[in-house]
């Protein structure tokens, strides 16, 4: 046996052998250092001691993911570390998600997410969509480089809450005002909670091309997104 499987073991032991209360707490700490088969284990236990699939989602993997965004907003994190932690939790994610499908929970909402045409950059995007993902949201990501009619084709097929745009350059973030004036051509610009985001942009520009917020990161966008969404259906006004 090698020392990588002695030690596997050993630490699936432990895990089997906290209390519950103390399970949720080292599946945070696991999170946080981006330790996958740890959370895939953690959360397998906690379904076999009669957790439902929403409170694993909420307490164990949502919790620690916010303590992760917390961290990445401050500077304690980067971008690399973050995107171990989503993949940790991507492996929970695995096991809830058909389980929260069966139980008839609905996601608190659904978002289209891709960058803008003629951008290829996408780690940035898929960190967004990793985090609100675990804050519960569906998440449609159509990739990059994305042209008004690929965006208007997912939007169509999904029927999203929430419309999210990406870019890293200069040259491509103008292609945001092109995709949100057809929205205003066509008529549903007001059908959708439009999020834009990317190194180079900041608020002034989100308000320029229209958008309804810009994030400047994946943690604020996990909170901007959740708060939008519910202001939204409460027929409140959703601009940031």
């Amino acid at each position: 046996m090698t020392t990588n499987e002695t030690m596997q073991q050993e630490e699936d032991f432990e895990l089997s052998e906290l209390d519950d209360a103390e399970l949720v707490e080292q599946m945070h700490e696991d999170l946080y250092d981006g330790l996958k088969e740890e959370i895939v284990e953690g959360t397998s236990i906690l379904l076999e001691r009669k957790w439902s699939a929403d409170k694993v989602l909420n307490e164990a993997l949502v919790e620690g993911m916010r303590i992760v965004g917390v961290d990445f907003r401050d500077g304690i994190l980067f971008v690399p570390e973050v995107l171990l932690a989503a993949n940790a939790m991507k492996g929970g994610m695995e096991i809830l998600r058909p389980l929260l499908s069966e139980s008839g929970i609905k996601p608190i909402g659904k978002m289209v997410i891709g960058t803008v045409k003629g951008d290829i950059h996408d780690i940035g995007k898929n960190l967004v969509g990793m985090m609100l993902e675990g804050a519960g949201f569906e998440i449609f990501d159509i990739g990059i480089n994305n042209s008004v009619e690929d965006y208007f084709e997912a939007l169509e097929k999904h029927q999203p809450d929430i419309l999210g745009m990406s870019a890293l350059l200069t040259t491509t973030m103008p292609y945001m005002k092109v995709v949100v004036d057809e929205m205003v051509k066509q008529g549903i610009r007001d059908d959708y909670i439009v999020l834009v985001g990317g190194a180079p942009l900041n608020e002034e520009f989100g308000r320029a091309v229209g958008a309804d917020a810009y994030c400047r990161d994946a943690a604020q966008a996990a909170d901007v997104a959740p708060q939008m969404v519910r202001a939204r259906r409460r027929g409140v006004a959703v601009n940031a």
